[in-house]
């Protein structure tokens, strides 16, 4: 019974993968990393970027994704 539960969940993660994927095929995902709080600092020879707040709305939604996940499992 694990093992069906598991295959479960890894289908779900690939069909997660596959929308995520196509939504940024076709460039309606391009607001993400230009959100306000990632941090860009650009030189003349170096850049340095650090998508703080980017990150911190991707560990949100897997939050929420894993949680409901646990709750339906």
């Amino acid at each position: 019974m694990m093992g069906r539960s598991v295959g479960l969940l890894l289908i779900a993660a690939g069909v997660l993968a596959v929308i995520v994927g196509g939504l940024a095929y076709l460039g309606l995902l391009g607001w993400f990393g230009n959100l306000p709080g990632d941090i860009r600092i650009g030189g003349e020879r170096t850049r340095f970027y650090f998508p703080i707040t980017s990150m911190i709305l991707v560990s949100v939604v897997l939050s929420l994704v894993f949680s409901l996940l646990r709750r339906l499992f």
